[in-house]
């Protein structure tokens, strides 16, 4: 093949230079005097022949030092995970990495690899973290598999942002690597989860349980001392602040009103996350009421139910499917009668673009539900929804995995050409915080440098009159304990203010303030909440005193 190409003049060299797949037939392209040229020259810069022997100047075969070779026999594995793009084998996964190097940019490529570019250690790149997993499989230098300490350790500061999914020319999917591997890591008795893996991975439940009384929650987060203490049991870093929690869940408005003031709309359904249901409900109120003045009937589980996101965080896996099953059993009987399915939360609909159909690929319903799901901009292009004027700047932050799985394209076309937005997308690295990653014992100063890489000088250096639009609950929150002094808006929450303004034009600074307050309970849910706060606070001060006197007389 090499005497054909050079027969015709051609050339040997290929895209990514010759390396040692052609150095070995370079001599009959340039011939023997240029080659020797060559070699003169390495040796005035290279005496040792240290600097990558063998690849252009007196090079290796090119069937020796490969690395595969033709003993190449992996262990095959049983994973959680289906790997459809490597045909289900995960050490085919650990080979996708060419080595290209675009995880290493130093400002980023769009997203990946923000701990990278904050530490700027190999190990922290999609392709340190690949070949670190690639030499788990091959067990001869890297010889404890899925107990290995090293290969944790280089997962431990990856934030999971999918960016590489997206920007990586071969798209190592490494959130994907990192869930499977801290599945089976964990299913070992010689391996402990930490803390905050149970405390942020389940969520959902902690929250669920925090709406029954949010205002107590909420005042001991904030009292120095308790504060203190759920974040040492929770494992949070002492540096961040506990979100409050909404005084009445979405489900709670959205029941007490009856669902949906449109009745007669096409239905779709507008998914409960648990940060738009629990945490911020003025986002939940503003997608329905958008919903409903696009002409759509809204519909919306009744009972608790949740994606399952953190739990691919920590590797729980096993709980994740359960999430997902229960999910489909949920919405069956609409996605079936092909009902849309809008998001709030960008990472919770990204569970049913990438999560879903890799730990269900045979489910029939799985297929429907991914098929039928949205992005809220997307919803709302896909079915050439209208939406309200609004003369206004603003700066918008995609969220990565909204990113990762179908662009913020039609968040910036709702924005500049259907709101006549002046929008202008802020990019670079991830906000930091990366679902609860950001939160983690240790983990506050590199999360605030993953922030400073995009998201807050873009919010720092916005004019106080500009909005600040971010879908994403990680995103705002990071944005929020931050300290710049500004805050972010939904997507859906501008629609609102658009609406509302009677005017086309937003006046003033900071516009974040015009932005509607968290729905409040009845009257009477705040007296009996109130009632049972007290009725506690009692019960303890009675135990304290009883104990005291019990140690009193004791002493006698």
């Amino acid at each position: 093949a090499s005497d054909l190409v050079v027969s015709y003049g051609g050339t040997l060299s290929g895209e990514h230079g010759d390396g040692q797949q052609r150095a070995e037939f370079l001599y009959k392209q340039y011939g023997p005097e240029l080659v020797e040229a060559m070699r003169q020259f390495k040796r005035i810069w290279d005496p040792d022949w240290k600097m990558n022997p063998g690849k252009v100047i007196d090079p290796y075969p090119l069937d020796v030092y490969l690395k595969l070779g033709t003993n190449y026999a992996p262990p095959s594995v049983k994973t959680k995970f289906s790997y459809p793009e490597d045909g289900g084998s995960f050490a085919h996964a650990t080979v996708r990495c060419v080595g290209a190097g675009k995880c290493r940019e130093p400002h980023g490529a769009d997203v990946m690899c923000p701990s990278y570019i904050v530490t700027r250690e190999e190990k922290h790149t999609t392709r340190g973290r690949a070949r670190l997993l690639f030499e788990m499989m091959q067990g001869e230098i890297i010889k404890d598999g899925w107990q290995s300490k090293e290969v944790y350790e280089a997962l431990e500061l990856c934030l999971a942002c999918k960016g590489c999914t997206n920007d990586c020319p071969v798209h190592v999917d490494m959130p994907t690597y990192k869930s499977e591997f801290l599945y089976h890591h964990f299913k070992s008795l010689r391996r402990n989860r930490r803390r905050y893996m149970y405390a942020f991975g389940f969520i959902d439940r902690f929250a669920r349980l925090a709406s029954l009384n949010p205002e107590l929650v909420n005042l001991a987060a904030r009292t120095p001392g308790l504060s203190h203490l759920a974040k040492f049991v929770a494992g949070m870093d002492r540096h961040r602040e506990i979100p409050a929690f909404a005084p009445l869940t979405l489900q709670s408005w959205f029941r007490r009103r009856g669902g949906s003031a449109n009745k007669t709309g096409p239905r779709v359904i507008l998914w409960p996350d648990t940060f738009n249901n629990y945490f911020h409900t003025n986002v939940g109120t503003a997608c329905v009421e958008a919903l409903e003045a696009a002409g759509f009937s809204v519909i919306m589980p009744e009972n608790h139910v949740c994606c399952g996101r953190p739990l691919y965080d920590y590797g729980f896996l096993d709980t994740a499917e359960r999430y997902l099953r229960h999910t489909i059993r949920a919405v069956r009987d609409e996605i079936r009668q092909g009902t849309p399915l809008v998001g709030m939360e960008p990472s919770c609909l990204a569970v049913f673009r990438d999560e879903l159909p890799k730990i269900l690929p045979h489910d029939e319903d799985a297929k429907r539900l991914r098929q039928n799901s949205f992005h809220w901009a997307e919803f709302f292009e896909k079915h050439n929804a209208g939406v309200p004027k609004l003369d206004a700047k603003a700066i918008v932050w995609g969220h990565c995995h909204h990113k990762a799985t179908g662009g913020i394209s039609p968040e910036m076309k709702l924005l500049k050409e259907g709101m006549g937005v002046d929008a202008e997308e802020a990019k670079g690295g991830c906000c930091g915080l990366a679902g609860s990653w950001g939160f983690e014992t240790g983990k506050f100063q590199i999360s605030m440098q993953c922030g400073e890489i995009g998201l807050l000088p873009a919010a720092r250096n916005a004019a106080p009159s500009t909005v600040i639009v971010a879908n994403g609950f990680s995103c705002k929150t990071q944005l929020e304990q931050s300290g710049v002094g500004r805050q972010a808006l939904h997507t859906a929450e501008l629609m609102r203010m658009a609406r509302k303004l009677g005017t086309p034009r937003m006046h003033g600074a900071f516009p974040e303030r015009l932005r509607e307050p968290k729905p409040a309970p009845p009257v009477t849910w705040k007296l009996a909440r109130l009632g049972a706060t007290v009725g506690l606070a009692g019960l303890a001060a009675f135990g304290a005193f009883r104990m005291f006197h019990f140690c009193k007389s004791g002493k006698r």
